[in-house]
């Protein structure tokens, strides 16, 4: 016998408030009726990310909440109250990405056939009870495998596959990865080594590059080593690695791989004049694990470019065929390849105390979160 649905469900906002504060809050919303291709899904699992974690906390710091009979509240600085003026007042719906079990459909045959199947998707509002969406929105699990399993299987996997659609669309032949040891470095360490894809991984401790050369990782390389350049050179130049992806973003590291990028192009492509050489060498910027200033300190000729990246414009640009692709293989692969591990089952009501936010927002490789919205 399926469990009835209710009238509400609770759902999680976070909104900063005209006074200057940040309110995580769960509010009972209408469990919304599906029609035509839509479908209704019980949210059954659904992870903290870091750019979950963007919305959710903004500029507050994740250490000064104080609980509320709703959730928490922490006070924005005074000098950062600019940058979230356009937010106040609007409660934001949170979560980028989950999974859980259709229960109820609209009168459209392919939203109808997905009753009673268990499905992952994005788009926003997964911290939830309940989550409306369009059938053709939704990926399809095999038989047997579980929400919590499917939980991660847009954000994570797609971003990987996205890294190394962009390496070949761009005609690079290796990579560059920091903060490597993260779920998403680690899915990315087999799906390079799955395609032949050479790898160069950023860690900042030798436990991680264990937890790295495990996975059958070759170019592991310790950003607290002090012959850290050295080593990102050599397995630079024995890669070909001129494409970056920088989850930290803030400091100096963006501009040491493009030194380290520059040495070791000289090497086979020695520079000819005072421009440096002739290979092209990317650094795409794609998180914000750190949010200091990024420094560029310019020791590697003319040739180089520093951006930004992120998934939704690579899945524009690469089109609906693509996407698809890559959402079937995620889909076939989602125990293997894109497995994701949490070290922490909370619900909704967890999410909002002071200690647990202040717990997840330490974002220490191992610890990643995950939300059970019908605890």
């Amino acid at each position: 016998m399926t469990n009835p649905i209710p009238a509400q469900g609770k759902q999680m906002f976070s909104t900063v408030t005209e006074d200057g504060g940040l309110e995580l809050a769960l509010r009972d919303v209408p469990v919304p009726a599906p029609n035509g291709d839509e479908v209704l899904i019980r949210v059954e699992a659904t992870p903290i990310n870091p750019s979950d974690l963007a919305v959710m906390l903004s500029v507050a710091d994740s250490n000064a909440f104080t609980a509320l009979g709703y959730g928490a509240r922490a006070e924005i600085p005074e000098g950062l109250r600019r940058h979230v003026a356009v937010r106040a007042g609007k409660p934001l719906p949170i979560g980028n990405e989950g999974a859980g079990t259709v229960v109820a459909a609209g009168d459209d045959p392919a939203a109808q056939a997905l009753i009673g199947k268990t499905v992952a998707a994005a788009g926003g509002g997964f911290y939830t009870q309940y989550r409306l969406l369009r059938a053709r929105d939704c990926l399809v699990l095999p038989d047997g495998i579980t929400p919590e399993e499917a939980a991660s299987s847009f954000v994570n996997p797609m971003t990987a596959l996205g890294m190394v659609g962009t390496m070949r669309r761009e005609g690079y032949r290796g990579l560059v990865h920091t903060a490597a040891a993260s779920n998403l470095g680690q899915m990315l360490v087999k799906l390079t080594l799955s395609e032949g894809v050479p790898l160069v991984n950023i860690v900042r401790s030798q436990a991680q590059a264990l937890l790295l050369r495990d996975l059958g990782a070759t170019h592991v390389v310790d950003s607290s080593a002090p012959d850290f350049m050295a080593h990102l050179t050599d397995a630079i130049a024995e890669t070909q690695a001129f494409l970056a992806f920088d989850a930290i973003g803030g400091g100096k590291l963006a501009g040491q791989i493009l030194t380290a990028m520059e040495a070791a192009a000289v090497r086979t492509n020695p520079a000819n004049g005072p421009y440096g050489s002739s290979t092209m060498k990317q650094v795409y910027i794609y998180g914000g694990l750190s949010t200091a200033p990024t420094e560029i300190s310019r020791g590697f000729g003319m040739k180089w470019g520093v951006g930004g990246w992120l998934l939704t414009p690579y899945l524009t640009e690469a089109g609906m065929e693509e996407a698809m692709r890559m959402r079937a293989k995620v889909a076939a692969e989602i125990r293997t390849t894109f497995a994701s591990s949490y070290s922490n089952r909370i619900s909704l009501e967890d999410a909002v105390q002071p200690d647990t936010i202040a717990a997840y927002n330490r974002r220490a490789t191992g610890e990643k979160y995950l939300i059970l919205p019908q605890l």
